[in-house]
């Protein structure tokens, strides 16, 4: 694969992790609601949610899945329910401040597989790398799989990259709003509603 061709592959992961999505809404939910500490648990759980999706494109899982109607409406609605399930949670909380101390480290981690699940049962997550990662491996290449995995993960640089952007910024952007309870409390709500919202939208969408 030439340098040019590789670099275009940069390019759309780029324009790619751009673009909204539940992944992206779930750690900036958590980013914004709670902290940096949460958006970069969020953050790094989803980039390990896509080494998933990466090994299931490689060894063709995620192609058996897509091309099983009953399989891809199974992951949909796994996805759905999850997203449902993290939003009743967050507006049925009071919404308190964030913990500390052990309580924390532990709400860390929660958020961190929480990224993960919602990664790994995200079906559009599937037909990217099913999608995308083919067209920039010749049907001529000596190691079609090295290469589909050495391209998967330069993507997930790319969007691991791109998600502590976005943590960052929006800590940066929302600190003082966290600082007020009443603001917080809110937040946590508003992202709970977020989080309903998009499940019901991939529960009942055609991908």
């Amino acid at each position: 694969m030439s340098l040019h061709t590789y670099m275009l592959f940069v390019g759309a992961s780029l324009v790619l992790s751009l673009v909204p999505g539940p992944d992206m809404l779930f750690l900036l939910g958590r980013t914004i609601a709670q902290g940096r500490a949460a958006g970069l648990c969020a953050a790094f759980g989803i980039n390990l949610g896509s080494y998933v999706h990466l090994l299931a494109a490689v060894t063709g899982l995620s192609a058996l899945v897509l091309a099983s109607a009953t399989a891809f409406t199974l992951v949909k609605w796994l996805g759905a329910a999850y997203l449902i399930y993290l939003g009743w949670g967050a507006l049925r909380s009071k919404g308190v401040a964030f913990p500390v101390g052990d309580a924390r480290k532990k709400a860390l981690r929660l958020i961190f597989w929480q990224g993960f699940l919602s990664d790994v049962l995200n079906p559009k997550v599937a037909l990217f790398y099913i999608a995308l990662l083919p067209q920039f491996v010749s049907a001529h290449d000596p190691s079609p799989v090295k290469r589909l995995i050495a391209l998967g993960v330069t993507g997930n640089m790319v969007g691991i990259s791109m998600s502590i952007a976005y943590v960052f910024l929006a800590a940066r952007m929302t600190g003082a709003f966290r600082r007020n309870q009443a603001i917080s409390a809110w937040l946590t709500k508003t992202m709970g509603a977020m989080f309903v919202g998009l499940g019901l939208k991939l529960a009942t969408e055609k991908i």
